[in-house]
C-alpha cells in the first residue's frame, strides 16, 4: 500500500491531500479530474483508495486510475497494475498487471520496473525469467530505486539471472542500506562471511555502481 499512495503522491507532487495553498478540497480535486487532468485523477484515486474525504471504494479508485492510465500516465498505469495484481476495485488478473506495469516501466517509470521485475523473478502473470527480472532491476537500480538494488543484491548472492557474484551483491545490498534495513543485514550478515580482500572490492564497487547512477541521474536532469 505504501508504494501505492507514494507513487500516486510523487505523480501529484503533493502531500496527502495538500497543495501549495492549503487542503484541495475533494469537490475541486472531482471537478479537475472530471475535467480530464492525470494528477487530479491520481490523487482521486488515492482518495478513494484510502477512503479520505469520501467512502473507502476500490472499484472507484479503478476508475479513476484508468482514466489517467488511459491518457497515457505512467503513475496511473503503474497503480492501475497494482489494483489488478491484488484484486481491489477489479478482478484479480496478474497478466492484466503485467500489461500495465510493462507499459508504465516502458515508459521510464521506476516503480512498475521494479513491479515487472517481480513478476518476472515469482512467475506471476509471466513465465518465470531471471534474466529478465534482472534486465528490469537494473534499469530501477539505475534510477536509484533502493528496493531494485536491493532484489539485484538477493540475485547476485544466488546466482538468479546472473553468475554469483559476492562482490556484485554486497555492492548493491550496500547502495540500498542508505533505506532498507533488509539490505543493510543482508550486507552486514555476508560481510560476516568474506575476506578483507572481497570486502575492500565490493565497497570499491559500492563506489563505482554510485558514481555510475548518479551519472547518469545527471545526464536526466
Amino acid at each position: 500500500m505504501k508504494s501505492f499512495i507514494s507513487s500516486l503522491l510523487r505523480a501529484a507532487g503533493l502531500q496527502a491531500g495538500q497543495n501549495e495553498g492549503g487542503p484541495l478540497p475533494i469537490q475541486h480535486l472531482r471537478a479537475q479530474a472530471e475535467a480530464g487532468n492525470v494528477v487530479a485523477q491520481n490523487q482521486l484515486a488515492r482518495h478513494y483508495y484510502e477512503g479520505k474525504g469520501v467512502e473507502k471504494d476500490y472499484a472507484e479508485a479503478a476508475k479513476w486510475l484508468r482514466k489517467a492510465a488511459g491518457k497515457g500516465d505512467a503513475a496511473g498505469m503503474n497503480n492501475l497494475g497494482r489494483l489488478y495484481y491484488d484484486g481491489n476495485g477489479v478482478e484479480k488478473n496478474h497478466e492484466a498487471a503485467v500489461k500495465w506495469w510493462r507499459t508504465a516501466a516502458e515508459q521510464g517509470d521506476g516503480a512498475a520496473k521494479v513491479n515487472l521485475g517481480r513478476c518476472y523473478a515469482n512467475g506471476n502473470g509471466v513465465q518465470k525469467d531471471y534474466v529478465e527480472a534482472v534486465r528490469w532491476f537494473e534499469e530501477a537500480a539505475e534510477q536509484g530505486r533502493t528496493d531494485a538494488q536491493s532484489s539485484l543484491g538477493l540475485h547476485y548472492l544466488m546466482g538468479w539471472g546472473v553468475a554469483k557474484d559476492y562482490a556484485e551483491a554486497y555492492a548493491w545490498f550496500n547502495l540500498a542500506s542508505t533505506t532498507d534495513g533488509g539490505a543493510a543485514g543482508s550486507r552486514d550478515q555476508m560481510e560476516k562471511t568474506m575476506p578483507p580482500q572481497q570486502i575492500a572490492e565490493a565497497q570499491k564497487r559500492t563506489k563505482e555502481l554510485r558514481s555510475q547512477i548518479e551519472s547518469k541521474s545527471n545526464t536526466r536532469k
